[in-house]
């Protein structure tokens, strides 16, 4: 069988067609997405058997989903996974282990990657959770993609309402940063490229009180109030929460540390504000 849009496919062992040259439209869309900025959503590639699971899981939207020859014929799960993906509605192809190594973005590929679409949160719906008050992290100027997932990773786990990513920040919808959130970007409300005065002007419009994440003279992380509507910010190790953004916070938390220690990974010091916060609010029902 011939696929007009480039390369040869043919029926392999497992009834899927099969990609043959790195040529092929498909590798090329996978190789397009890799370098894509992904700002805003749409269109993202999923790099590894876990995360299409997740997302699979999650009931998010698989366009296209490529395997390795080795992991469909040298693993008890490739075939299983390939089976659910295609049952979602998505178009399965299977391919050569060097061909594959043109789809994924690693250097050591799983053997696994996908196509899925999520869109961007939309800003004002995360300040107005009827019922729930919000707990919003906004992740101010934080350009490791890796720290962006793992933050969101974070907020999946202890029950946040929505994630914001402003402007200045690696894109949440990068595939290092969905790698990075292991499924969590699949799970909680994600918004990208909003200007921090953007995000400060929901807060105040939805009356959330907005919490700076400051590495020295704030309030102790276990003696703010974070059991209210909050938006809390977090900033880059180095520049530090937008100075907006401490200039409307109503708290500046500091999580005490002992010396020589002076600060903490944004995503680290992300997870323990994010449990006290989860803590707090358990204890208040």
């Amino acid at each position: 069988m011939t696929n007009p849009a480039g390369g040869a496919f043919v029926n392999n062992d497992h009834d899927l067609e099969r990609i043959e040259s790195r040529q092929n439209a498909v590798v090329k869309r996978f190789r397009a997405l890799a370098r894509a900025a992904a700002g805003s959503g749409g269109d993202v590639l999923l790099d590894g058997e876990h995360l299409l699971e997740e997302a699979l899981a999650a009931g998010v939207s698989v366009d296209v989903a490529v395997f390795s020859h080795r992991k469909l014929d040298g693993s008890r799960s490739g075939p299983a996974l390939a089976e659910r993906t295609r049952a979602s509605g998505a178009r399965v192809l299977s391919a050569r282990d060097d061909v594959f190594a043109a789809v994924s973005p690693v250097r050591q590929p799983s053997g696994v990657a996908a196509i899925a679409r999520i869109e961007s949160a939309d800003l004002t719906s995360l300040f107005g959770k009827g019922g729930v008050p919000p707990l919003v992290l906004v992740v101010a100027g934080v350009q490791d993609p890796g720290n962006v997932g793992a933050i969101i990773r974070s907020a999946a786990a202890f029950g946040a309402t929505g994630v914001v990513s402003t402007d200045g920040s690696a894109s949440p919808f990068g595939w290092k940063a969905l790698r990075g959130g292991m499924g969590g970007t699949f799970r909680v409300p994600v918004a990208s490229g909003a200007s921090i005065d953007g995000v400060l002007a929901e807060a105040r419009a939805a009356n959330v009180a907005v919490v700076a994440a400051v590495p020295a003279g704030g309030t102790p992380l276990p003696a703010a109030r974070l059991d209210r509507g909050c938006a809390i910010v977090v900033g880059a190790e180095g520049a530090g929460v937008p100075d907006a953004a401490i200039a409307a916070a109503s708290v500046r938390l500091t999580i005490p540390v002992r010396g020589p220690v002076e600060s903490l990974n944004v995503a680290t010091a992300a997870a323990l504000i994010l449990y006290e916060a989860s803590r707090q609010r358990e204890n208040r029902r």
